[in-house]
């Protein structure tokens, strides 16, 4: 009998992906592609239990021990720095995070920068490494408002495609760290089943060389 594999999923599209990724891998879950409410699906004979949870509490799960191994974004990982193995990128939902102001902005550095962002870890280290006086506004929605309505000079925040900056016209200043999809695992977990996680991961890694 295979040890099991606690696996937590991102809901969503990017989950759908990662999921698609890992039936390739040979851990696959026939009941998880049924249409239900369910949120825990098991296949006993691959040894393998997914669940679904928020994008953002993936990594909680795995570093709490709930889940052997997760997928969480990069952004996620950086923000909040869990205590979890990194095992693999991805490559998937790639983006950039950026900063990002009125068209036309210019940086006066003689006085303090108000960024606005939910990232700020991320933008206190970004503009700590450049010596640059911020103050922070934490914001968890509609970032983009920030900036138009005066409340901040510019924005930290993942860019995809910069279609909703356009629509507001706002542009990228700086790209200043790459996101995607990261394989993390719980480090009491990886001991325990080093042998399942690395299968896991080295079937990944070959998939993810076909991106």
């Amino acid at each position: 009998m295979k040890p099991m594999l606690n696996i937590a999923l991102p809901k969503g599209r990017l989950g759908e992906k990662v999921y698609a990724m890992f039936e390739k891998a040979g851990f696959g879950c026939p009941s998880i592609l049924e249409e239900s409410r369910k949120l825990i699906f098991e296949n006993a004979e691959a040894g393998v239990r997914y669940f679904w949870v928020k994008p953002s509490d993936v990594a909680i799960y795995v570093e709490r021990g709930a889940a052997d191994i997760g997928v969480a974004g990069k952004d996620i990982l950086l923000e909040y720095t869990p205590d979890v193995y990194e095992l693999l990128d991805l490559k998937l939902g790639k983006c950039s995070m950026c900063v990002a102001a009125k068209k036309g902005f210019s940086d006066d550095r003689n006085r303090t920068l108000t960024v606005a962002t939910k990232f700020t870890n991320i933008a206190k280290a970004h503009y700590a490494a450049e010596g640059r006086d911020i103050d922070i506004i934490h914001l968890n929605g509609s970032i983009e408002i920030a900036p138009i309505l005066g409340l901040s000079d510019v924005i930290v925040d993942i860019v995809e495609t910069g279609t909703t900056l356009k629509e507001n016209d706002l542009e990228v200043v700086e790209r200043f760290v790459p996101i995607s999809a990261r394989l993390i695992a719980n480090k009491s977990g990886f001991k325990f089943k080093t042998e399942r996680i690395e299968q896991l991961r080295k079937s990944l890694a070959k998939l993810v060389e076909e991106i």
